[in-house]
């Protein structure tokens, strides 16, 4: 799904957003070379990888994690981190997007065309939350969604390959006001976190033992991302930036995918700042 987060947006000078755009070259280079270094089975050794802001060190045995032991679940892992890739490397495009909306409260959301004429659409936000919370409520905890954002009826992990990929069936909920009406999606979803930053990918995904469902237009996502940073003097606050790629089939016209996309990102961030309220109120 996501949803998706990194730059100099739209020729507006946001210094935050100049200050994550070399964090974000490190990282399309840092996974780049991971794919790189996976091509063949025997290469995945160890899943503690060199990342932006980390030493390498020998891992110690209780730090090893599982990594998928089947052909099968390393193709879900090569997707889910080529998804990453590519996503990271239309946010690192500076050319051609254009501000869509800015709100009062300093999010922005800015769009671009791509080959096939596919807008795709940039959210930037502040949010009251760190990026162990957020990794938490937006990846380890995908399942819970529906709880707090009306947007969604149901996610359910059809697979869990290792600790870092998932494969998810999604349906959106059938809400007043929704021009594009019910879709279903099937995506893999990576994710990668380091200590600077947390980097959640996806893209859709086919699955002969889950094929399309009846009554509902199967969608599809991706490459998609979210990008997740601290703010250098507040830890509690993280940037969110999410690159929003979506192509919802059916009939509709684009001018109402391309009304009712942007407008999506900012519904999702609302009922996600409530869910942050509320939990910072019962904790």
């Amino acid at each position: 799904m996501l949803p998706a987060v990194v730059k100099l947006c739209c020729g507006i000078s946001y210094p935050h957003l100049r200050s994550m755009a070399g964090l974000q070259r490190t990282a399309v280079a840092v996974i780049g070379q991971e794919l790189a270094h996976r091509q063949t089975w025997g290469q995945i050794q160890h899943p503690i990888r060199t990342h932006v802001g980390f030493k390498y060190n020998e891992p110690k045995l209780e730090d090893i994690k599982p990594v998928p032991s089947t052909e099968d679940q390393l193709f879900y892992v090569q997707q889910g981190q080529e998804a990453m890739t590519n996503a990271l490397n239309m946010l690192e495009d500076k050319e051609g997007w254009k501000v869509e909306i800015a709100e009062g409260d300093g999010d922005v959301i800015c769009s671009k065309v791509m080959p096939g004429a596919r807008k795709v659409f940039r959210l930037e936000a502040v949010l009251e939350a760190s990026m162990d919370e957020l990794y938490e409520l937006l990846f380890v905890r995908v399942e819970d969604m529906h709880q707090w954002n009306p947007s969604i009826q149901h996610i359910k992990v059809l697979k869990h390959v290792g600790p870092e990929t998932i494969v998810t069936h999604e349906v959106s909920a059938e809400t007043a006001g929704n021009l594009i009406g019910q879709r279903d999606f099937l995506s893999v979803r990576h994710s990668c976190k380091q200590k600077s930053a947390v980097y959640l990918g996806g893209a859709a995904i086919q699955l002969e033992s889950f094929p399309p469902q009846a009554g509902f237009v199967r969608a599809e996502d991706g490459p998609t991302c979210i990008v997740i940073q601290s703010l250098d003097e507040d830890t509690r606050k993280s940037r969110f930036t999410w690159l929003l790629n979506m192509d919802v089939k059916g009939w509709l016209p684009k001018s109402i995918v391309n009304q009712a996309l942007p407008r999506a990102q900012l519904d999702f961030t609302r009922h996600l700042r409530r869910r942050l309220t509320a939990g910072a109120t019962l904790g």
